[in-house]
């Protein structure tokens, strides 16, 4: 099943790596070189199985490529999971040994933080590898934890798609309810807060829920009622693959905008958001603002005002699919699908 899984989703190589001495258990997918090496953070989760484990990475590189080429940066998709639940707490000494792994890979794979993991921990991958971003630099310099540059490609791309399926350009007294109160999700509703809208949140952690209260006077509710509030904006900011057939026909929202990855179960969960009429904004072109942050900080040249100017760039690529589908006819995710693979087979041809 597993080379099947990997060659249907067209992937180059993946890797796995197991370091006794740390308790290392980590996979890294790289799923296409086409347009530069693979980019894609380093996810640190408890998986139920190492079939879970293979399916998350596998997916979450294949969308990292969509992202990058649709982000128009020169980089290809690639993504690492680290499997959580070893002997002992995650430390320096794992994550020198995950870097270990990053470098054998001879720069065909660059990492930094996702899920799970913090820019200390990516400190301790680059004593032993320059295949890392995710770092604070210098001054004015791109780079850091890219957290909040994605809050600010998403809140940029909820203006969007509200823009275009309701026809306003206010987000004020707007209900939207924020599903994950992490860091991107949380920097995402004080943005939301202070243009305005009215916020609903959930979170599996309660220390994560009140912070949110407190800070934005947002309402909680438990985290399996989350997707099914009466608002205007739903923004999926957890784990993917919340919106399937058994959630799609009790959402409320007509617009889904939010920072996860694989927010879809399967491809057809687009159409039957579409066939709703929800407008769903392509997770993998709205949170590009991450990998925006790393690449232009991998590329050692680029500022903060640099790294701004490309996230601005979001809204008119997601209204560009939201307009393509609606004169084709076609749910959004097929049409950013169909636009990132038309990118990768042309630096293909072109032998990058």
């Amino acid at each position: 099943m597993f080379f099947e899984n990997a060659a249907n989703l067209g992937h180059e190589s993946v890797h796995h790596f197991q370091d006794t001495a740390s308790g290392l258990r980590a996979i890294i997918a790289i799923h296409s070189t086409a347009l530069g090496p693979a980019a894609g953070g380093c996810r640190m989760w408890h998986y139920a199985s190492e079939a879970e484990a293979m399916t998350d990475v596998l997916r979450l590189s294949r969308g990292m490529t969509y992202k990058n080429a649709m982000a128009g940066l020169p980089l290809g998709g690639g993504k690492a999971v680290v499997l959580a639940g070893g002997r002992r707490a995650p430390d320096a000494e794992l994550f020198r040994a995950f870097g270990r792994c990053v470098d054998a890979l001879g720069g065909r794979y660059i990492t930094a933080e996702d899920v799970g993991v913090s820019v200390d921990n990516m400190r301790a991958v680059e004593q032993v590898t320059p295949f890392v971003a995710g770092l604070p630099g210098p001054g004015n310099s791109a780079g850091g934890d890219p957290s909040p540059w994605t809050a600010d490609g998403v809140f940029l791309g909820i203006l969007a798609a509200v823009e275009h399926r309701l026809g306003t350009k206010s987000l004020e007294d707007m209900k939207i309810a924020v599903q994950g109160v992490g860091k991107v999700g949380y920097d995402l509703c004080r943005q939301l807060h202070e243009a305005g809208a009215r916020l609903i949140v959930s979170d599996v952690s309660a220390d994560n829920v009140l912070r949110a209260q407190q800070a934005f006077g947002a309402r909680a509710v438990a985290p399996e009622e989350i997707l099914y509030q009466d608002v205007e904006v739903l923004a999926p900011c957890a784990m993917g693959a919340v919106l399937d057939a058994q959630s799609i026909p009790r959402i409320k929202a007509a617009v889904i905008a939010g920072c996860a990855n694989n927010q879809l179960a399967t491809a057809d969960d687009g159409s039957r958001l579409a066939e709703r009429n929800i407008l769903y904004a392509p997770d993998y072109v709205i949170n590009g603002g991450g990998i925006i942050s790393v690449a232009l900080e991998y590329m050692r040249d680029k500022t903060i005002d640099d790294t701004r100017e490309q996230i601005a760039r979001i809204p008119a690529r997601l209204t560009e699919i939201f307009e393509t589908a609606a004169a084709q006819n076609k749910p959004t995710n097929v049409v950013a699908d169909l636009m990132a693979e038309r990118l990768v087979a042309a630096a293909e041809a072109h032998g990058h």
